[in-house]
């Protein structure tokens, strides 16, 4: 049996896993941060879902570079991964996510900072003379840190 094609995206940004990863996030968090009390939209319901769309953004950004430039906005996207990190901690202390929304705000953004590690690596090893940079991993501080 011949199994259709997908349709390809015009935006390659459109295809990746995460991008339709970061879109599911985004809309998750909307959802959450509307439940936030009104006093508390515009210090941290907004700027929360501005850098949660900004990982969106630095991937469709990226997108259209070369790879050394994609990999500087997939790296400037998992910065912003850690953004959310600690706006999910704010949120969490000041009582306006609870913890079940933090947990899962946060399992996201270690998938999300997985997804994008390994295609930052995948895209350094298709390069020519790529090094590797000295980057602290996520799960864990180096020996001497902990």
């Amino acid at each position: 049996m011949i199994k259709p094609e997908t349709p390809v995206s015009f935006f390659r940004f459109e295809d990746l896993r995460i991008y339709a990863k970061a879109l599911d996030y985004i809309t998750w968090l909307h959802n959450v941060a509307n439940q936030f009390p009104s006093n508390e939209q515009p210090t941290l319901a907004h700027p929360f879902l501005k850098v949660a769309q900004s990982i969106a953004l630095f991937l469709a950004e990226g997108s259209a570079r070369n790879k050394p430039q994609f990999i500087y906005y997939l790296k400037m996207a998992k910065s912003s991964v850690r953004e959310c990190v600690v706006y999910s901690e704010i949120a969490s202390r000041l009582g306006v996510m609870n913890d079940d929304e933090k947990e899962h705000s946060v399992n996201q953004m270690m998938e999300l900072t997985k997804m994008i590690g390994s295609l930052v690596t995948s895209l350094q090893r298709a390069m020519p003379n790529a090094k590797e940079e000295d980057e602290f991993d996520d799960m864990q501080l180096p020996p001497d840190l902990d």
